[in-house]
């Protein structure tokens, strides 16, 4: 994988409590765990998208970051503003597994 392909900033988040401003109560709500995550963002490719149908899938997206280790179908994923949802297990690359992970993700379905 090529360092110029990893353009775009992403922040990873996972469900937490996060703290009212105003009454300073703890409420459910997502934390970042990882901000300014160099990535490759990009829409499925037609043949893409409907493999990932024929597996019952909602992915709409593929975003690949260089490998690390703790990324958890729990999270999601905001890039521009837009929320994405973690569709399954990061996939590891075929080679050594251990150089970047692709993940498979829905647009905005996990607001929370």
């Amino acid at each position: 994988m090529r360092a110029g392909s990893l353009r775009h900033r992403v922040t990873f988040q996972k469900p937490g409590l996060v703290q009212d401003p105003e009454s300073g109560e703890m409420l459910p709500g997502w934390e970042a765990v990882w901000e300014k995550v160099p990535a490759e963002v990009s829409p499925l490719s037609a043949r893409d998208l409907i493999a990932a149908q024929a597996g019952q899938s909602e992915a709409s997206g593929r975003v690949v970051i260089r490998y690390r280790t703790g990324v958890l179908p729990s999270m999601r994923i905001i890039h521009r503003g837009d929320v994405y949802e973690i569709q399954g297990q990061p996939m590891p690359d075929p080679v050594s597994g251990l150089e970047y992970l692709t993940i498979l993700v829905a647009k905005g379905v996990n607001d929370g």
